[in-house]
């Protein structure tokens, strides 16, 4: 049986999921009524609810579940300010009753590979696709080695192999894993968003800060990146600046 069994062989497996009736239509009034809001009230955001919101945002699809992201809720005042400082001092940020840094995490996978295989062992009757995936295709795919060499030998191994049959060709280095740790967290931040909205809220995903201070603000490692911060509030009267401008569709959407 080949490695790759657990992405090509459909399992045979009890789990049932049947997916609920949702209401399109309050479902486009989300998407829709989100904007990047700059100017917030001092209406605070219930505790409760930020919760929610930052829970949805682990709900996010990410690649094998290994969850490179964290999401750092700044509570303490003293931080906040000084992070409303990193951040340009932009009205955003300063309005803002709420920030969060969403960070991207390269090397997390190490750790969520682990407690994957440990849930697996608690949990029973897991099919064998799933350990050999964990144990043997994760650290294949996404281990580079010291100084990214091992990441060059799949790149060259990839590219020989690649000549004869379908071949996935990517991480192979250390911009890749930071990109595919980007993507994941982005999707995060977008649950993060769109749940505030349809709890009455409004963010603002920004990408105006000091960088370097805000690792060392947090206390962050250099394999730990800045994908964006979010901040949140209720919505300003003056809080938008300008109707939504998109070009025509047909530039971005290509049927082929």
């Amino acid at each position: 049986m080949s490695d790759l069994d657990i992405l090509t062989k459909i399992p045979d497996i009890d789990h049932r999921e049947p997916a609920p009736e949702i209401d399109s239509v309050e479902f486009q009034k989300v998407i829709s009524s989100r904007r990047s809001v700059r100017v917030f009230t001092d209406d605070p955001i219930p505790e409760e609810i930020m919760r929610v919101c930052l829970r949805n945002a682990l709900l996010a699809p990410n690649s094998s579940n290994l969850q490179p992201w964290g999401f750092y809720w700044i509570r303490d005042e003293k931080k906040k300010k000084e992070l409303a400082k990193i951040c340009m001092g932009q009205s955003a940020a300063t309005t803002a009753q709420e920030l969060v840094v969403c960070v991207a995490k390269m090397d997390q996978w190490k750790k969520i590979q682990k407690q994957m295989i440990a849930e697996f062992d608690k949990k029973g009757g897991v099919p064998k696709g799933a350990y050999t995936y964990y144990q043997k295709i994760v650290p294949l795919a996404y281990n580079q080695g010291p100084l990214g060499v091992f990441g060059l030998v799949k790149k060259v191994l990839f590219f020989f192999q690649g000549l004869s049959k379908v071949t996935p060709r990517e991480p192979t280095s250390y911009s890749d894993m930071r990109v595919w740790a980007h993507k994941t967290t982005a999707l995060g931040c977008e649950n993060l968003m769109l749940s505030l909205r349809a709890y009455g809220y409004d963010s603002c995903p920004m990408e105006g800060h000091d960088s370097k201070r805000v690792r060392k603000l947090l206390g962050l490692g250099h394999k730990n990146e800045i994908c964006m911060i979010v901040s949140a509030g209720k919505r300003a009267e003056n809080g938008i600046y300008s109707e939504r401008v998109r070009m025509p569709e047909d530039q971005f959407i290509i049927e082929v």
